[in-house]
């Protein structure tokens, strides 16, 4: 345990957390008492005085949330970092899975990370507004996701202190291995979940230009669940140049030119932009023209990037895997 926590890597990413979180509690603090006072329509010294701190507290916080979106490549790569240290750990697939918390905070960190971009995305059309008309409602949202971001460092302490590195853990190959029989999704084979994969996407693209808002939304959620699997069980085996290596850490190490950073980045990215431009469209009436064709760029992207991989390999080859 303590060699876990005397890792450099962890020593910076927690440090870095600890003094994130604690900016984040002070805005918190100041957040619920402009949001208990704030009334624009007032012209008193007060509401003079509210619009003044409000300014800086909602900077802190653009500030601040902006870092903690930096932080969580810092930690898939500090969880990799960590795999010599964890015995039979071949990369952060291991680490991860090394004690009962790291799977719920890793699917924490993503769930704030979308929610951080949303409240980024509101704060702008607020700044944006002549009265600030979102104040209240970004106030609150902050707050809730204040008690996200308290649950988020418990669990990295949870976490990072019980590390064992004297029991072994299961490796990738393990993990995302053919034990237990079929682990894709709706009965779905290889071939039917390509088809799947490129289908979407074309209805994703589709829905983007000229779909409801709801209806985008659902397909893209899809869509990102389908390439998850598609990543792991058969573009990323041509990553690897390996038919029975199917893991979505491992891309991130050097030997592979970390280009797990750069796929995961644009799907995820691609993705964010897809909702954020349903949900300013949906539920703030806004023209979200220019969200949705970056979105389609960073997600063309991702499918090109794919695709290149098994193209150039049957190239190089003259077969598939």
């Amino acid at each position: 345990m303590n060699e876990i926590l005397l890792s450099n890597e962890v020593i910076v990413y927690l440090l870095s957390e600890t003094v994130l979180y604690i900016l984040l509690f002070i805005a918190a603090v100041a957040t619920l008492g402009i949001v208990r006072r704030w009334d624009f329509e007032r012209f008193t010294k007060r509401q003079f005085d509210l619009e003044n701190r409000s300014y800086l507290v909602m900077s802190i916080i653009f500030f601040v949330l902006g870092l903690k979106m930096l932080l969580l490549p810092y930690f898939a790569y500090t969880i990799d970092a960590l795999s010599p240290l964890v015995p039979g750990a071949m990369c952060a697939a291991g680490v991860i899975d090394a004690n009962a918390y790291g799977s719920p905070l890793l699917l924490v960190k993503i769930i704030i990370l979308f929610l951080s971009g949303l409240w980024l995305g509101i704060n702008r059309l607020d700044l944006e507004g002549k009265h600030y008309p979102y104040m209240k409602l970004k106030s609150w949202f902050y707050l809730l996701l204040f008690v996200l971001l308290s649950a988020e460092l418990v669990l990295d302490i949870l976490y990072f202190s019980q590390i064992e590195t004297t029991n072994p853990v299961s490796c990738c190959s393990v993990i995302f291995g053919e034990i237990g029989g079929n682990r894709l999704p709706f009965g779905l084979d290889i071939p039917k979940l390509l088809i799947l994969f490129y289908l979407l996407y074309a209805l994703l693209v589709l829905m983007l230009l000229r779909g409801h808002y709801l209806v985008c939304t659902a397909v893209t959620l899809f869509f990102a669940l389908i390439a998850y699997y598609s990543v792991v069980y058969f573009f990323g085996t041509y990553i690897y140049a390996l038919p029975t290596h199917r893991c979505p850490f491992c891309m991130l190490q050097a030997e592979y030119h970390y280009i797990g950073y750069l796929l995961w980045g644009l799907l995820f990215v691609g993705t964010f932009l897809a909702i954020e431009s349903a949900v300013m469209e949906g539920l703030f009436g806004r023209d979200a023209a220019k969200l949705k064709k970056v979105s389609i760029g960073l997600l063309t992207l991702f499918v090109l990037l794919c695709s290149s991989y098994v193209g150039f390999y049957y190239l190089k080859n003259g077969v598939f895997l």
